[in-house]
């Protein structure tokens, strides 16, 4: 097998970049980048730090991140199961990138920046539900957002399939790794339910 090693054997393999991929790259949020991250309630937070990388869902009921000005967007982070993966790596290395889907559009828009977190009080209060504040905030600066091209989301037919029944259950996966002691059929009939107040 043979191993890329080095950019020019990657790029004499690829060629160069379709022109529209670099134009299309902005440095701040245009306004149709801002109105489509704004109508998005799911994206991947993918973070860096010393244990390695990490990608984590991020969603909510409503759009998942708010968009204050062109180059700032913040993300609450909702209590979970305090792995805080991305927001260690976060404290040790500012960079992120986002990854924002819509359903149904075969469209996914990229944000690439740097983030901190604060537990401000106001702007914690700022996205309240019901009864619950978000632990910290993502205070996120946009270095670049582009779209990138259907391809992957037209080959997969994402918003069109239903693959579940194909696949192992969380409570399968875990009571594997736990020789039957977590997890399990049970598991999975009541997580919805457990886990609706403990969504925010």
């Amino acid at each position: 097998m043979r191993v890329l090693q080095t950019l020019d054997d990657l790029h004499a393999l690829y060629g160069e970049p379709v022109p529209l991929s670099l134009t299309k790259v902005a440095d701040h949020l245009t306004p149709s980048y801002r109105a489509w991250i704004e109508g998005s309630v799911f994206c991947v937070l993918s973070t860096v730090g010393p244990e390695g990388v990490h990608g984590t869902p991020r969603g909510d009921d409503g759009p998942v991140v708010r968009v204050t000005n062109e180059k700032t967007i913040l993300m609450p982070d909702w209590w979970g199961n305090n792995r805080l993966d991305a927001l260690r790596d976060i404290i040790r290395d500012p960079r992120i990138a986002l990854l924002f889907l819509v359903p149904g559009s075969t469209t996914t828009i990229r944000v690439n920046g740097r983030a901190v977190l604060t537990d401000d009080a106001e702007l914690r209060e700022s996205f309240r539900k019901k009864t619950r504040l978000p632990a910290t905030v993502m205070v996120i600066t946009v270095d670049e957002v582009y779209s990138q091209c259907a391809k992957a989301l037209i080959r997969s037919r994402l918003w069109t399939r239903d693959d579940k029944d194909a696949v192992p259950t969380v409570g399968q996966i875990m009571a594997e790794l736990t020789d039957g002691r977590e997890g399990g059929a049970e598991y999975d009939r009541t997580y919805v339910e457990r886990a609706q107040p403990k969504l925010w």
